[in-house]
């Protein structure tokens, strides 16, 4: 389902609206520039050449040493993402939240789908260890690759029986799939998935990260199924969170 691409200025909308106020849960005020700078969106043709453009920004980003937070589109960015961070740091483990595992080899054809992402990143050693939170939509395909790629999953089973993910200390990359979380909570999502994360859940997940979090992406808010704006609200709370973390 199209209509990722259009999040991110909703996402900015929701952060910045009255109605609220820009200071996280660790009382980090997220609207200082110190804090949170917006770098701006890029320009992406719907061709491949999009992958090379997010790589090459992203290694000017992270070049600088700050952590950064990217905004989707759909969970086919994070491939290109870990690409631009690349040799900048040993060790690297990403915590993904998710209903899904996408680690197909390939998705209706095509070997660089949001379904695809982490498959790729694993082939590569783009990171040295995957852990999944929240999973609850997988095929035997997928719980192959798992143990082909050596990832620690707590799916939402796990999860309910009080497994929580075990994280290395060192370099942390934090991907959030809004669907990861209920529809109850987030209902504009492309594949809505019940029986999923809280919003709290995914804030202590944050909170508990150990490491230095070097990076995040929040993608597949779909504007089109988010009739009421509540995901772009809960999308805009989770910048804030990870921005706070980042920060202290």
């Amino acid at each position: 389902m199209r209509g990722a691409a259009g999040a991110p200025p909703l996402i900015r909308q929701a952060l910045h609206s009255p109605a609220g106020n820009t200071w996280s849960e660790r009382l980090v005020e997220a609207s200082s520039a110190e804090v949170l700078a917006d770098a701006g969106d890029l320009e992406l043709p719907e061709s491949a050449a999009a992958r090379q453009i997010i790589e090459d920004a992203i290694r000017q980003l992270a070049a600088t040493g700050q952590p950064f937070i990217a905004l989707g589109g759909d969970h086919s960015v994070t491939y290109p993402i870990l690409r631009g961070l690349a040799g900048l740091h040993e060790s690297l483990t990403i915590l993904h939240i998710d209903a899904h595992p996408d680690l197909y080899d390939e998705f209706e054809g095509d070997r660089f789908s949001h379904a695809c992402p982490f498959a790729r990143i694993m082939e590569e050693r783009l990171a040295a260890q995957l852990v999944q939170v929240g999973v609850r939509a997988m095929t035997g395909h997928q719980k192959a690759q798992v143990a082909r790629f050596g990832v620690e999953q707590i799916d939402m089973r796990a999860w309910a029986d009080g497994g929580r993910p075990s994280i290395a200390a060192g370099p942390v990359y934090i991907s959030i799939d809004l669907d990861g979380i209920d529809p109850a909570f987030a209902p504009g999502v492309s594949h809505r998935e019940p029986g999923g994360l809280s919003v709290r859940d995914v804030i202590t997940l944050i909170d508990d990260a150990t490491g230095q979090i070097v990076g995040a992406d929040i993608v597949e808010l779909n504007p089109c199924r988010d009739v009421s704006g509540i995901t772009a609200e809960v999308a805009a709370k989770l910048v804030k969170e990870v921005a706070a973390r980042c920060a202290s």
